[in-house]
């Protein structure tokens, strides 16, 4: 596996970012050493927040949700998935697989051995997230989940079908674009010039381009069978479960009254819908610093 990190002077300077980088190596099933790189703030002996991106941000997307957990005493931890961010970026779309990217993720979870972790998810850090929650339930206490789900191959929204279509064939994809269109604030340029430092050029954003082809959203598609698996165990999960949606994302609407309804310990939970389109941690980063800190003093 041919694999590209981009250099460290991309990521100096950037607007709101004083935190230092972090990183543990895995190792993929066909010998690859891969770096994952990850922000950890806050007390060391604090229980951990683990705030999971998705596709293409990483998590400077956490930015002030980080500070805000911080200033509350919690201790806040936030990867980046591989092929964003600073996290090293296979160049072939084809090494980019959802149970690769799982894969990757349990090896970080359980070498930094995170134990009474809150999970806040969003996106593709839905999609990978619920899955470590579903393989490592002991290790999770309560789980914030926001504009994501976990698909079995049943279909689409139109906001998610115009995406895939989109991401397939736009000539130059505009990460720092992306995530100001998928946000109701305008971003500054500083914040935007922030989200596409991870993608020197097109090689880069190999994982990007690929992720909205890996959402199992038919039968056909890979992974299926194991999020349908990885159901069995959430449809059991009854520690706390909060869902904090927003109010204008087309690609994930009504995805919280599925949750709502299939994971036990979302019963008597405060869930909230909050102002926001897709990227909702740039629209309402400290409504989720509320929510998360409400949920680990409750729990």
């Amino acid at each position: 596996m041919k694999v590209l990190r981009t250099p460290d002077a991309r990521f100096e300077g950037l607007a709101d970012w004083p935190y230092a980088p972090r990183y543990q190596e895995v190792v993929d099933a066909d010998g690859t050493t891969l770096r994952i790189h990850y922000v950890d703030e806050g007390p060391r002996d604090g229980r951990p927040v683990l705030l999971m991106h998705g596709e293409p941000s990483w998590s400077y997307l956490y930015r002030k949700i980080i500070a805000g957990l911080v200033a509350k005493g919690h201790r806040a931890i936030a990867p980046d998935l591989i092929g964003f961010g600073r996290s090293d970026k296979p160049a072939a779309r084809t090494d980019y697989t959802y149970e690769r990217h799982v894969s990757w993720m349990s090896q970080w979870l359980t070498a930094l051995d995170l134990t009474d972790v809150t999970l806040f998810c969003q996106d593709w850090g839905g999609l990978i997230g619920l899955r470590l929650v579903a393989a490592y339930p002991e290790r999770f206490r309560a789980l914030v989940v926001a504009n994501t789900f976990l698909p079995t191959g049943t279909g689409m929204t139109d906001g998610f079908r115009a995406w895939l279509e989109f991401s397939q064939n736009v000539p130059e994809m505009p990460i720092g674009g992306i995530l100001k269109g998928g946000s109701g604030r305008d971003l500054t340029e500083a914040e935007i010039a922030a989200y596409d430092a991870p993608f020197p050029d097109e090689s880069y954003k190999e994982g990007a381009r690929q992720f909205p082809t890996l959402v199992p959203v038919t039968p056909e598609h890979a992974s299926v069978a194991e999020n349908i698996e990885a159901w069995k165990v959430l449809e059991a999960f009854d520690k706390p479960v909060v869902t904090a949606f927003s109010d204008d994302d087309p690609v994930t609407r009504g995805a919280d009254a599925q949750i709502q309804a299939r994971i036990p310990g979302t019963k008597g939970q405060p869930h909230v819908t909050l102002k926001g389109r897709h990227f909702l941690q740039e629209d309402s980063p400290n409504e989720i610093v509320e929510v998360i800190d409400a949920l680990i003093r409750r729990s």
